[in-house]
């Protein structure tokens, strides 16, 4: 018994994620500025690539599972980015530099737009993953005041394929 199998199946491509800015950890550069904090606050270059079909737009998003919350920590929330875009600029998150339509919701920080890592002193390395998702609609039906809870429901809702990087920091 022989088997064939389609080379179609084989080449799909993955829907990747990348960053020119971040390697393995986050820097100064990234950290935020408050909050018992001093860096830079700029959130970092990402880009991605090989969408599924039916993509009408992305959402990316920054999170710390590690946080000592109970329930982790929102750091980033951008949602509506056009589904022809495929980049955000380094400190897109915290100059307003996302794509034009794009909403960035409030943070748990309280604000809207980045807000880098800033784990407490001596609690180790946290892990910070930055998700890009590809949605099946082109505006989730949030805005600017939407609790990242009830923008990470929505993205459920919505996500067809989702890629992240995790990045550590400590103090």
């Amino acid at each position: 018994m022989s088997a064939i199998f389609s080379t179609s199946i084989f080449a799909q491509k993955t829907f990747t994620l990348t960053s020119k800015d971040l390697g393995g950890e986050t820097t100064k550069i990234q950290e935020f500025n408050g909050f018992g904090c001093s860096g830079e606050n700029q959130s970092p270059q990402l880009s991605w690539k090989n969408a599924p079909e039916g993509t009408k737009s992305f959402a990316v998003t920054m999170y710390d599972p590690d946080a000592p919350t109970g329930s982790g920590f929102w750091h980033w929330v951008v949602v509506d980015i056009p589904a022809n875009v495929n980049e955000l600029v380094t400190s897109a998150g915290t100059k307003n530099l996302v794509p034009k339509g794009a909403i960035q919701s409030v943070t748990d920080y309280g604000i809207k737009g980045f807000g880098g890592p800033c784990p407490p002193v001596g609690h180790g390395f946290h892990q910070y993953i930055i998700t890009v998702y590809a949605l099946k609609t082109d505006k989730l039906g949030t805005d600017e005041n939407t609790n990242p809870a009830v923008v990470g429901f929505n993205l459920w809702n919505q996500t067809l394929a989702k890629a992240s990087i995790v990045a550590y920091y400590k103090r």
